[in-house]
């Protein structure tokens, strides 16, 4: 597997003394820190920030030659976007506070105990990698164009609230900070991930996964692995998909789900880049660059997400609209998903499936007027599904009429055209209840019912007319199996 070096920019430690170069190039690489570049003569700086980029420099305050107050003046006169950190003896302290009123990023005292040198670089990399957003933010901005249209040609929009959505992953994508990808589901969260990798540079893997029903040691396991006994039945050891998403990108779909514990060990994951396989008391680092996302909103008050993974979650954050706010794109979406449906092997030179059927005139009227609560994973289903029951040159609309029975698409049975109750609500029937008011838990079982007897036993669709994803469904019905039984 190919491993990445982090940060992408080497990391410049100046010092005379050979032996705390390499003591403190150690504490680095154990902290994730691997691209690094050591300099024993100062007097060489100078050549090598003219033709080597450098992330962050460290250098010695004591040094012959070239003093570390040389080398501030050197560096904030010629490069003053590179940050430079001082490190300094006990007894240069007030030196080193001159150094920073000289333009010096920090100053450290040198110590055996290097953990708040390793954090001030770290501090100093972040810093650089958000002035560096800021700015392409900025000028991506003021240019209506995408620099890199390819990356987004798998998403089909034309709508501006999504353009802008791309022109800030263009900025975003290089970062090595999370992401928090937000929207309903079926909007199209996963490609917007897959987006951002593949604008990103990273030579590593595009790792995914739905954590979604998954109790907390299956969560455990699955991301972090274990050791060969660690529990009954692990006859064999397993890396777990962090170790997988080395060097790449790691996905985490519907976190919303997860448990408190999970969320727990999820922090610990996002916050220091390190985690425990099951069974082993090994802290193990990663580079992977983490991106989550849910269909619920994190910032509301009965939000089951962590608050304080949430906020670190969201150093960068996407909100995708749901369909019914960029119904522009519907036209589009049909064109894409009825060619796809029947050309499914043009990319490979074969002859298609079936003929592209011809659109009724009333079919976008018809779709334009529907909320879609399944977004464009409803919209899929629908519109496949009119294929699969069409015999003639024209998309049958039978089934797109039933499931399109009422402006909410809940399934609901339309009474006679413009009749009303009273309420104000026309074309509604409203559910009724008898003397005796049903349990939630008894509601919530019968409208699983009747949304899978109204789809034919398909779980997608279901999951689409009742504004959940398929994942929470399917763990639903496994619990009122269950309970039947």
């Amino acid at each position: 597997m190919i491993k990445s070096t982090f940060p992408s920019n080497p990391v410049l430690l100046v010092d005379d003394e050979e032996t705390w170069l390499r003591s403190f190039s150690l504490a680095l690489k154990s902290a994730g820190i691997d691209n690094i570049l050591c300099c024993n003569d100062s007097r060489e700086v100078a050549s090598i920030l003219e033709t080597t980029p450098v992330e962050v420099i460290a250098a010695d305050l004591a040094m012959p030659n070239v003093t570390g107050e040389d080398l501030i003046r050197l560096v904030t006169a010629q490069h003053p976007d590179i940050p430079i950190l001082v490190i300094t003896g006990m007894s240069q302290v007030e030196k080193a506070v001159q150094c920073v009123k000289l333009g010096a990023f920090d100053f450290f005292v040198k110590t055996y105990d290097k953990s708040s040198l390793v954090s001030g670089i770290r501090h100093a990399i972040q810093i650089r990698e958000l002035k560096r957003e800021n700015t392409s933010l900025r000028t991506r901005f003021l240019d209506d164009r995408l620099e890199t249209p390819e990356a987004f040609a798998h998403i089909v929009t034309a709508n501006a609230a999504m353009r802008s959505i791309f022109k800030y992953i263009e900025a975003i994508a290089e970062s090595s900070q999370p992401l928090l990808i937000t929207g309903e589901s079926g909007v199209g969260k996963e490609l917007i991930a897959g987006a951002v990798h593949s604008l990103s540079g990273r030579k590593g893997e595009f790792v995914t996964v739905n954590v979604a029903g998954l109790d907390d040691n299956i969560f455990a396991d699955t991301l972090f692995g274990h050791k060969k006994g660690a529990f009954t039945g692990a006859d064999q050891a397993r890396s777990g998909l962090v170790v997988n998403a080395q060097g790449g990108t790691l996905f985490l779909d519907e976190i919303g789900d997860l448990s408190q514990a999970s969320q727990l060990k999820l922090l610990r994951l996002v916050q220091e880049r390190e985690y425990m396989p099951l069974g082993s008391d090994l802290i193990r680092k990663t580079d992977a660059r983490i991106i989550a996302a849910t269909n619920i909103d994190p910032a509301a008050t009965d939000s089951p997400l962590r608050r304080d993974l949430y906020f670190r979650l969201k150093a960068h954050h996407v909100h995708i609209p749901p369909l019914r706010e960029r119904k522009d794109d519907i036209p589009l979406l049909v064109e894409h998903i009825i060619r796809n449906a029947c050309h499914p092997e043009r990319a490979q030179g074969r002859q298609p499936l079936r003929a592209i059927p011809k659109l009724p005139p009333e079919l976008l009227p018809m779709l334009m007027a529907y909320d879609f609560p399944g977004n464009i994973r409803e919209l899929q289903f629908l519109i496949i599904d009119a294929i699969s029951c069409s015999t003639g040159g024209t998309l049958n609309l039978d089934r797109i009429r039933r499931h399109l029975g009422n402006p909410e698409g809940r399934g609901m049975i339309l009474p006679p055209q413009g009749t009303s109750d009273g309420t104000g609500i026309t074309g509604i029937e409203k559910v009724a209840f008898g003397p005796v008011l049903p349990t939630l838990k008894e509601v919530c079982a019968e409208l699983v019912g009747e949304a899978m007897r109204r789809s034919d036993g398909n779980q997608a669709l279901a999951a689409s007319a009742l504004g959940v994803s398929r994942q929470a469904l399917n763990k639903r019905l496994h619990n009122m199996n269950g309970q039947d039984e």
